[in-house]
């Protein structure tokens, strides 16, 4: 946290002279409780927000470093997958298969006739 210059301690032990027509101390008590309050609850969102990142950058490491190994040649996807060409080629086998035995008993009811 580059140029912060105070923290809630600081805040709280500051003590200012008293003059005799200066602000009422009660009042600018009061802001500064206020100011406090506000200033701790910005430290911790900074602090959520920092180990956010960090979690968010290592996730982003690790996949960078899959999709390296990706890229040099090693298949992150299951060796058991099929690609669509092989989805194709079974389809097509099967409709030879299907469509074939259909034809093949249509031409032999036209030979028996």
């Amino acid at each position: 946290m580059e140029n912060v210059n105070l923290t809630p301690k600081d805040i709280v032990n500051k003590h200012f002279k008293n003059k005799v027509r200066g602000y009422d101390s009660v009042e600018v008590d009061e802001f500064l409780d206020e100011v406090i309050r506000d200033y701790e609850v910005f430290t911790k969102e900074i602090r959520r927000l920092n180990d956010e990142n960090s979690q968010l950058t290592e996730k982003v490491d690790e996949l960078t470093k899959q999709v390296t190994v990706g890229k040099s040649g090693v298949t992150t996807r299951p060796q058991n997958a099929a690609t669509n060409m092989d989805i194709l080629k079974r389809l097509s086998n099967l409709e030879r298969h299907v469509f074939g035995a259909q034809l093949n008993d249509e031409e032999n009811r036209s030979n028996r006739f």
